[in-house]
């Protein structure tokens, strides 16, 4: 008896799973469903502007997390305050990256694409040659470096934002694109300053 009450259950579950998942995948048709749609499918609505850019703001936000990893792992000889924003920078930029995969994987595109394969010609994104300086300049020299670097970076991803807020279509999408716009432009100027008593 427990066993057949079990597999009802699993049953119930899968059915209710596969409902789920075909209401999703048949929002990106193009037609909007009206005001009946569920706001599970009005979130999942998107267009080929949403992809690209998630597509692309991924391999920019993993190079930002790499960067400040390479200038933590440097130690107590970094500048403290520049130390502290490469620490808030991994914070906000680690859970977006998780975001960004999950959007492309529920719309079912690739997580990889020719845009995220462009790497350096993206906008901000450091060459293999930035990356070796970071890696190799000494504590005292990496907060410098780091902040030019990533004032670069941070124009560009900013840049990819704006476009994202004035074509995407996906809600979840916008909404960080304006995120990334509004927090990056703070730490831009932040970054600036910092540079110029360091």
């Amino acid at each position: 008896m427990h066993t057949t009450t079990t597999r009802t259950l699993a049953i119930a579950a899968a059915l209710t799973l596969g409902l789920t998942l075909a209401g999703c995948s048949t929002s990106n048709s193009g037609s909007d469903a009206g005001s009946s749609s569920s706001s599970t499918s009005a979130a999942s609505a998107h267009n080929d502007q949403d992809v690209m850019f998630a597509q692309m703001m991924l391999p920019h936000h993993k190079q930002a997390v790499e960067m400040s990893d390479m200038l933590l792992a440097k130690g107590s000889g970094v500048d403290t305050d520049v130390a502290g924003l490469a620490k808030q920078i991994k914070a906000e930029q680690s859970p977006e990256f998780n975001q960004l995969t999950g959007w492309l994987k529920g719309w079912g595109e690739p997580v990889e694409s020719e845009h995220s394969g462009m790497g350096h010609s993206m906008s901000g994104m450091m060459s293999d040659s930035d990356m070796t300086d970071l890696d190799k300049a000494s504590a005292k020299d990496a907060g410098k470096l780091y902040l030019e670097q990533m004032i670069q970076h941070h124009k560009g991803a900013v840049d990819m934002a704006k476009t994202e807020v004035d074509k995407g279509k996906n809600t979840d999408a916008v909404a960080m694109a304006k995120s990334i716009v509004s927090s990056q432009t703070e730490q831009i100027t932040q970054m600036q300053d910092m540079l110029a008593s360091l």
